[in-house]
């Protein structure tokens, strides 16, 4: 039996008074007001300012420009304005004289977020007392906060934050909750989030989306977060049962499970227990499912997914994304018919075949000596105006001569000439030499004079073709001519 993640790692708990010295964290990257085209020229003029002035000195830069303002306009400038949080403050209480103190709400959050992502945790708690004051807090403002203590490995004190909302007029419920978990998650630490659950849970009670946003951050942790998603899937069905609305968390869970050990014969179970119950995980965890099958050429378990969630279950409409990897896998597994059915029924189901479907199908049937069913391909390809890959055609040219089928051959040499320019000699030889061989004589000579007139070289071994049929036939002079205007190309 696998061991948790929680039982597996020696954690001291997050209220420990010593903590662990937590790892070196890193610095956001914010946003400049230099990356950002088409700024109002006041917006821009007021960046540039406190990009450019010292902090002690903004102040009075600030009073010397005298720029009018709007609350827009603030808010704008803080957004630019992450990496000087000392200006950012300050430029904050000068437009507030301007403003007569009416800022907005969000310029009040911008700020508390600017000193949070910096770590001015002090200065952050003070912004947040003068906003309570204002009665202007809201769980926007706490998210903030949470965001800028995780990212500061500062997991324990981003939980107090949400221990104390209740101390500043804000609900403590399953929203802010889950609030918290997303900053904790997104940081990679879902381990952390699902060790302060079984605590939080005692005074909020974990709704779906609880469950989903843990089932996301395990899904980004990879093999290690396998286990993990085991046990919280197990403990959300137990806390909440089971629910077909509850479409994210069933989706996150699979895609964590299929990319581990074994991965796709656990999703296999997952699925088939979570069918019975009428739950189905979203259309992500199919394209992933897909992915994985690819991997390991299984056509029988995509096909077992496929059947559950697109054909019988309905549940699911897939992108041409999805039919062009469930075509994919098909063909690489010889089931060239099943691919081409497949393609037939996709514009049913609102998904239209690409030039990647046709690419692929017209490859393995060419590949597969299916050169009639491959023929009807190209010729629905070209109709939709899309182009075969020049190595298609290539390979289709030489089939359709080794298969004695000349006109097809012609069709799709066609199709080269008018869409590619280099690399052509080798078909072009090929061609030339296959027509003579099936007795298409008049045919041979009208693509070699084309040919020469395109600038492709013709090969000494199909001149001499070209010769030994032309003499055959008593028409040495249409060879003489063919050979005079090698010669002067």
């Amino acid at each position: 039996m696998e061991e948790s993640p929680r039982a597996r790692r020696k954690r001291r708990h997050p209220f420990s008074s010593s903590p662990p010295s937590p790892p070196l964290s890193k610095r956001p990257n914010f946003p400049s007001f230099q990356d950002i085209p088409n700024l109002p020229s006041n917006v821009k003029s007021l960046c540039h300012l406190i990009a450019t002035t010292s902090a002690a000195a903004i102040e009075h830069a600030l009073q010397c420009a005298d720029a009018a303002i709007t609350p827009q306009d603030v808010e704008e400038v803080l957004k630019l304005s992450y990496g000087f949080p000392g200006q950012a403050v300050k430029f904050f209480r000068w437009s507030g004289r301007h403003l007569r103190d009416n800022h907005t709400p969000y310029s009040w959050n911008l700020v508390v977020d600017i000193l949070g992502k910096n770590r001015f945790f002090d200065a952050m708690w003070d912004a947040i007392k003068s906003m309570q004051k204002e009665g202007l807090l809201s769980l926007a403002t706490f998210a903030s906060v949470f965001g800028s203590y995780v990212i500061a490995n500062r997991t324990r004190e981003a939980i107090v934050a949400f221990e104390v909302m209740e101390n500043y007029g804000c609900v403590r419920d399953v929203i802010a909750l889950n609030s918290l978990f997303s900053a904790i998650c997104r940081d990679g630490r879902t381990v952390d989030a699902c060790d302060y659950l079984q605590i939080a849970k005692k005074f909020v009670r974990p709704d779906a989306d609880s469950y989903a946003i843990l089932m996301e951050g395990w899904e980004g942790e990879g093999d290690k977060g396998v286990v993990g998603a085991k046990e919280t899937f197990a403990e959300m069905v137990i806390e909440i049962g089971w629910d077909p609305a509850n479409v994210p968390a069933y989706e996150s869970f699979l895609c964590a499970l299929v990319r581990g050990p074994d991965g796709l014969l656990e999703a296999i179970k997952f699925v088939d227990s979570m069918r019975d119950r009428r739950c189905y995980p979203g259309v992500r965890f199919l394209k992933v499912a897909l992915d994985e099958c690819i991997k390991y050429h299984d056509v029988r378990t995509a096909q077992f997914f496929w059947e559950v969630l697109v054909e019988v279950g309905r549940v699911l409409q897939p992108s041409t994304e999805m039919y062009n990897l469930m075509i994919a896998l098909l063909c690489y597994c010889g089931d060239t018919d099943a691919a081409r059915r497949m393609l037939d029924e996709m514009v049913y189901r609102g998904a239209f075949p690409d030039v990647v479907t046709y690419n692929l199908l017209f490859k393995f049937l060419i590949k597969g000596r299916k050169l009639r069913e491959a023929s009807a391909v190209f010729s629905e390809m070209v109709k939709n105006e899309f182009v075969p890959d020049q190595d298609n055609c290539d390979a289709a040219v030489k089939a359709y001569v080794d298969g004695g089928e000349p006109l097809l051959a012609m069709k799709v040499w066609k199709c080269l000439v008018e869409n590619y320019q280099n690399d052509l000699e080798r078909t072009a030889n090929f061609l030339v030499v296959g027509l003579c061989d099936l007795n298409r004589v008049p045919e041979a000579v009208k693509y070699a004079e084309d040919m020469i007139g395109r600038g492709i070289r013709l090969s000494s071994s199909a001149l001499s073709k070209l010769r030994q049929t032309l003499v055959k036939e008593r028409k040495e002079f249409v060879y003489e001519e063919l050979l005079r205007k090698c010669k002067s190309q």
